[in-house]
């Protein structure tokens, strides 16, 4: 079973920026989108950035200009760059992935943990 692994959250002050890294492991015969996703205080869970396994990005509005999403298709690991961070950009981050696990089956929708990101003003 493939999972997920989020780090390099933490506290910044406004302005200021961090790097997002998540690694897949596990049973792993193709990963097809790889993104990031967001979950703040009280509100639903936010689509960030996703990229496609050739290298196409989307980005939410929000995040346009600031945020930078790449892979690693060799290391099997999604990066976002967060720059000019925002105290509303404050959430807990889950790297997702659809992973299929060997060549028979179908692709499956992987989460992981979360990291928590904290911009103070």
């Amino acid at each position: 079973q493939a999972q997920l692994v989020e780090s390099g959250g933490g506290l910044v002050q406004a302005g200021g920026s961090l790097k997002l890294s998540c690694v897949a492991s596990g049973s792993i015969f193709s990963i097809t989108v790889m993104g990031w996703y967001r979950q703040a205080p009280g509100k639903e869970r936010e689509l960030v950035a996703t990229i496609s396994y050739g290298g196409m990005r989307n980005y939410a509005d929000s995040v346009k200009g600031r945020f930078t999403i790449s892979r690693d298709n060799a290391k099997k690991t999604v990066y976002l760059q967060m720059n000019s961070l925002k105290p509303e950009d404050t959430a807990v981050y889950y790297c997702n992935a659809k992973i299929q696990s060997t060549w028979y089956t179908g692709h499956v929708e992987v989460w992981g943990q979360g990291t928590l990101v904290t911009v103070s003003s």
